[in-house]
């Protein structure tokens, strides 16, 4: 299913308007709980550095420690939760539900490719996804880590926002989107496969989406650290 989704990607008619419409669909059950996560999270991770730069006089890295941790991988790490445990959950709900009223069925009686009608705009919906989820997770830590180092620990603004790019630059931005593409790729892809081949009923349609969670946590782990890999190796870090 994974070459099909490829070879249809771009053969026509694409089906733009059912892109949109995942687009939207997963982005509407993914935005509140990335917030939810990010927010927490991202304080959590500079109050432990600011405590640790403290001990060793170096207070005004903070800004450079927030903007390094949440670009490389405190947003790519949220972007798998979410992408895993909602989008890619979502996606196969509804793939399966189609699958066991017999929609998919239909459709191939019809002569319509499921894949291409239905397979390729939610796989491409969810790595567009992902990549947004990922830009607001970074714009929710720094801004976050910003606002707690400066109001809760203490630490100068000025100093704060001007080592944001001491240890971040374009190569890390650039390897954090990959990183985020990739992984709503790769769940968009576990949720349709589990979606489509869902057997057994409403219970399996809720196997599936199970199954989906964890294979999509473990893939996705998996992707991070060959991805980081590549990046560290490619940028001499």
């Amino acid at each position: 299913m994974s070459l099909d989704t490829f070879r249809y990607t771009f053969s026509r008619p694409v089906q733009v308007r059912e892109f949109v419409d995942q687009v939207w669909f997963i982005a509407r059950v993914s935005t509140f709980p990335t917030v939810l996560v990010a927010i927490p999270f991202t304080v959590l991770v500079t109050f432990i550095l600011n405590i640790l730069l403290r001990e060793i006089g170096a207070a005004d890295l903070s800004g450079a420690s927030a903007a390094f941790g949440t670009i490389t991988q405190i947003g790519p790490m949220v972007t798998v939760l979410i992408v895993a445990g909602a989008g890619a959950t979502a996606i196969c709900a509804d793939l399966g539900s189609r699958t066991i009223h017999d929609e998919i069925a239909a459709l191939e009686v019809m002569g319509v490719d499921p894949v291409k009608r239905l397979v390729v705009p939610r796989v491409w919906a969810s790595a567009f996804v992902a990549v947004l989820l990922n830009g607001l997770v970074c714009t929710i830590g720094i801004v976050g880590g910003f606002v707690f180092s400066v109001l809760f620990q203490g630490v100068n603004p000025g100093a704060f926002t001007g080592n944001l790019t001491l240890l971040t630059g374009l190569a890390e931005l650039v390897i954090a989107v990959v990183k985020a593409g990739l992984f709503g790729l790769f769940a968009g892809l576990v949720g349709c496969y589990r979606g489509i081949t869902a057997r057994g009923g409403p219970q399996g349609v809720g196997e599936a989406v199970n199954e989906t969670v964890v294979y999509a946590f473990i893939g996705l782990f998996v992707v991070n650290v060959l991805v980081t890999a590549v990046g560290v190796k490619v940028t001499g870090g």
